[in-house]
C-alpha cells in the first residue's frame, strides 16, 4: 500500500514537472511577448496584419501547407565585416601602404593574409570590404585605426548559417516575428523552401497566384501540388477580367476561358507576400544592407 502511493506520488510529481517545463515554463517567457521596437529605431515590430493576410493564414493552415513549409529561419553565428567606404585624401596606393604597416600588430596575425589578399592589386574602387571575421574586437581595432587616419568605412553585423546563406532571411526568426501568427505554424519538414521571408524572395502577387495554380509554370523543378481548386475556370465574358492570370501557353486554359483566382487564393497569396521578417532586433541583431556611398 505505502508502495502504491509512493509510487502515485513519484508519477504525480513527474507529470508536474514535465507540464511546468513544456506548458508553463514557456507561457511565462512567451506568453507576455509583445509588440517590440526595431533596433537603433523607434518603429515598432510586427506591423498588425490586414484582414486578408489574416483569412490567408487560415486558408495556409487549411491547405496543410506547414507539413511542406518552415516558418523558422535558423542561424548558426554571426560575422562582423568591415568596408571601405572613402579614403579621404588618400590614394589607394598610400591605403595598401598603410595597412601593409599593419601586419606586424601581434592581435592581426591571423587576419594578415585576408588583409593582404584584399588588398592586393586594389584600384581604389569603392565600397572595399577589407576584413570579415567573427572576432568584433578584431574587426574594432582596425576600425580604430581608420578612423585615426580619416579612412570612412561601414562596419556590419551580419548573421551566418546555411539558411541564411541560402537567401532564406537576413536573421535567425525569434518570438516576436509569430506575434500574430494563430496559430504559429513553424512546421518540421523543408520538402519546399522556408517561407519565413518568402515575402521578401517574391513580393509580386501575381507571381505568387501563378505559383499556386501551376508551381511549374515558375519553376521547372518544383515538386510543390498544384492548388487548382482555389481558382475558378470560367468562359471569357464580354471582356476578360482583370484578376485572370497571365499564364505561360502550356498552363493556360482552352481558348475562350480564364483562371480566375477565388477570394481564397487571393488571401493566401496576401498572407505568403506578407512573410518579411527584415529588421534588426534587440535579440536578434544584424545590419541591414545599405548601398555605401563614397
Amino acid at each position: 500500500m505505502k508502495t502504491g502511493i509512493g509510487v502515485f506520488i513519484a508519477a504525480v510529481a513527474a507529470i508536474g514537472l514535465s507540464w511546468c517545463g513544456l506548458v508553463l515554463g514557456p507561457q511565462l517567457q512567451l506568453g507576455g511577448e509583445g509588440i517590440t521596437t526595431v533596433l537603433n529605431s523607434t518603429d515598432e515590430y510586427p506591423l498588425q496584419p490586414t484582414g486578408a493576410e489574416n483569412l490567408g493564414q487560415q486558408v495556409y493552415r487549411a491547405n496543410g501547407c506547414a507539413a511542406c513549409h518552415t516558418e523558422q529561419v535558423r542561424q548558426t553565428g554571426v560575422t562582423c565585416e568591415l568596408t571601405l567606404t572613402s579614403l579621404g585624401v588618400y590614394k589607394a596606393a598610400d591605403f595598401t601602404a598603410f595597412a601593409r604597416s599593419l601586419f606586424v600588430l601581434p592581435e592581426l596575425a591571423k587576419y594578415t593574409n585576408a588583409l593582404a589578399d584584399a588588398i592586393n592589386g586594389w584600384n581604389g574602387d569603392m565600397p572595399k570590404t577589407i576584413l570579415t571575421t567573427p572576432d568584433k574586437t578584431i574587426v574594432e581595432e582596425m576600425a580604430n585605426r581608420l578612423k585615426a587616419v580619416g579612412v570612412k568605412f561601414d562596419l556590419r553585423i551580419l548573421a551566418t548559417g546555411p539558411d541564411i546563406s541560402r537567401g532564406w532571411g537576413s536573421r535567425q526568426s525569434v518570438a516576436a516575428d509569430y506575434l500574430y501568427a494563430q496559430p504559429v505554424q513553424l512546421g518540421n519538414l523543408r520538402a519546399g523552401p522556408d517561407l519565413a521571408n518568402v515575402g521578401v524572395r517574391k513580393p509580386d502577387m501575381n507571381w505568387q497566384l501563378i505559383h499556386l495554380y501551376a508551381p511549374k509554370a515558375v519553376d521547372s523543378s518544383s515538386t510543390m501540388p498544384p492548388f487548382r481548386y482555389l481558382f475558378e475556370l470560367r468562359k471569357i465574358g464580354s471582356t476578360p477580367s482583370p484578376d485572370a492570370l497571365k499564364l505561360p501557353s502550356e498552363f493556360a486554359p482552352a481558348q475562350g476561358y480564364e483562371v480566375v483566382p477565388t477570394t481564397d487564393a487571393k488571401n493566401l497569396a496576401a498572407y505568403l507576400a506578407s512573410l518579411k521578417a527584415t529588421v534588426p532586433l534587440y535579440e536578434a541583431p544584424f545590419t541591414p544592407v545599405i548601398a555605401a556611398k563614397p
